[in-house]
């Protein structure tokens, strides 16, 4: 079993890596690629998220910056695919504490944990308000995803533009 390191050398360490990873009270756990609709997806809502937020106190983030998590027994840091923040941390810092909005879309290879753990995790937070999960396939695109804590709307059709909806490849 490999031992487990701090989060001060998590950070030193994935700030020059290639590959993202996330970190789970010092196990450090490689994420793999996403598909085209996935990384679509989740640019759409951060986009959509920006043009609502923009000139106000929000901002949102996308999914190159890290959740810090910090229990009494351990830290963790996950990826989402989107976040919406109204209290950042630091310029310097790589991670935000404070997310009112957290968002991932699902996939079939991530669908078990963003449901279960990341899900536990993320309500855990006390600035959070909402957790929103995406699916990639989707009906009824004249919707509207009503976020009051952040005083935007989200049309699906935004969200889901350019996407070929179809049974996920396995």
């Amino acid at each position: 079993m490999n031992a487990l390191i701090s989060p001060a050398e998590y950070l030193a360490q994935e700030i020059d890596s290639p590959i993202k990873h996330e970190y789970v009270g010092g196990v450090v756990y490689a994420m793999s690629g996403a598909r085209n609709r996935h990384n679509r997806i989740a640019t759409s809502v951060t986009l959509a998220l920006g043009l609502r937020l923009r000139g106000g106190r929000c901002e949102p983030f996308n999914s190159d910056t890290k959740v810090r998590l910090r229990y009494p027994t351990h830290t963790r840091f996950y990826y989402p695919d989107a976040m919406v923040v109204c209290q950042p941390n630091p310029e310097g810092d790589v991670f935000q504490d404070q997310p009112c909005l957290v968002v991932e879309v699902l996939s079939r290879r991530t669908r078990r944990l963003d449901l279960t753990e990341k899900r536990e995790a993320y309500l855990s937070v006390p600035s959070l308000a909402v957790y929103l999960m995406v699916e990639q396939v989707y009906e009824g695109l004249e919707a509207v995803i009503p976020l009051p804590e952040i005083e935007v709307e989200l049309p699906l059709a935004e969200l889901y533009e350019r996407v070929e909806f179809a049974p996920e490849p396995e």
